[in-house]
């Protein structure tokens, strides 16, 4: 028979249980709470359909964007070039549309192929060159926006008279069950992302992968392909975050896609403090770009300055950052109070609750 738990341990039982609860679902309860509070304070707007309409259809780019970019960080790795790649991704639509002539399904479908494969050579960069995520991304970025400048020459690509074909600026202005059509995009991609990371093989090798790469390469997995995979899909979908901007925009603007990179990695870290608690996953990203959403929604229609965006954004991305390593830390020490070892050093991809989570 096994030991009874000690009357300690039967103490600290409703502790951890209400430590796993906050942990888990707080950031759910905080989007609820702030949509409630903004309800009150603004009970003629923001509580009604016409607003909650317009946060799904505004925010629906930005949670694309985080949603890629969760990808090469549940591997450990990140990708800022995405800023970057979607304002290429957006202006090669419509250069492609509007100059050259293309059908749209046949451009689109051009440009999410085009991010496939930038985003690979983003992968191989970082892996086969040995080059730091930040550093090889931040220069291949800077590459694609001299790429973006040379095919628009520094200014905005303007559709003719006849405008854009109805059925591709339909992508971002249709609606379906009486809701913007993105709001089912964003939907679907964390539908099939949660599926990938959670419930399949790549997934899980992407997060050993972010927690410890040797012993990844040690147990077999070939760590640089899965790495390529990573910043592979995260292109993908930033290519297709370009082609809903440009359905959006309808005018090519070369410097319009910097805009999204911060959000973009503000939902993903924020989301990794929630729903799987330290480690980047699509469900944590989902909630937290809606609380951000919520919140920069909020305090618009309050009537805040154009610079509370930016400093709200800056602000969650510092707490998002601290509560993550605060919550690694904690991992840890009661990890080597329950082995009696002493506490390890925090890795730099902090390990999750299985052993295959990435920061």
């Amino acid at each position: 028979m096994s030991p009874a738990p000690s009357s300690a341990s039967r103490r600290s039982l409703p502790g951890r249980l209400h430590g796993h609860f906050i942990g888990t679902y707080g950031l759910l309860a905080l989007t609820v709470l702030l949509f409630l509070l903004f309800s009150l304070v603004l009970p003629d707007t923001f509580p009604t359909r016409d607003n909650v309409s317009s946060i799904l259809s505004n925010q629906s780019i930005p949670a694309v964007m985080a949603l890629g970019a969760t990808i090469p960080i549940a591997s450990g790795k990140f990708d800022l070039s995405i800023g970057y790649a979607l304002g290429l991704a957006h202006v090669l639509v419509l250069y492609l549309i509007v100059d050259a002539g293309w059908p749209w399904p046949l451009a689109c479908l051009t440009v999410v192929l085009g991010g496939t494969l930038a985003g690979a050579v983003n992968g191989v960069v970082v892996e086969f060159a040995r080059i730091d995520s930040f550093i090889a991304t931040l220069g291949t970025g800077s590459m694609m926006y001299a790429v973006t400048g040379w095919i628009t020459e520094g200014s905005r690509i303007v559709p003719g008279p006849d405008g854009l074909p109805a059925a591709f600026t339909g992508l971002y202005d249709s609606r379906f069950l009486g809701l913007p059509l993105p709001a089912f995009y964003v939907l679907g991609l964390v539908a099939v992302l949660w599926l990938m990371l959670e419930r399949l093989p790549f997934g899980r090798y992407l997060y050993v992968i972010g927690s410890n790469p040797r012993a990844a390469e040690i147990i077999g997995i070939p760590t640089h392909r899965y790495c390529v995979y990573a910043f592979a899909g995260s292109g993908t979908v930033v290519g297709f975050a370009g082609v809903l901007l440009a359905a959006q925009q309808q005018i090519g603007n070369p410097s319009v896609g910097l805009d999204y990179l911060l959000p973009a990695f503000v939902g993903v870290l924020l989301g990794s403090t929630t729903i799987k608690p330290g480690r980047a996953n699509a469900l944590g990203t989902l909630v937290a770009v809606t609380v951000l959403a919520v919140g920069l929604a909020g305090i618009g229609q309050l009537g805040a300055d154009f610079w509370a965006t930016p400093l709200f954004n800056g602000g969650t991305l510092l707490i998002a950052v601290g509560l993550a390593g605060y919550a690694a830390r904690r991992r840890l020490r009661a990890g080597a109070k329950a082995t009696g070892a002493p506490p390890a050093k925090q890795p730099a991809a902090a390990a999750g609750d299985d052993g295959g989570d990435a920061p």
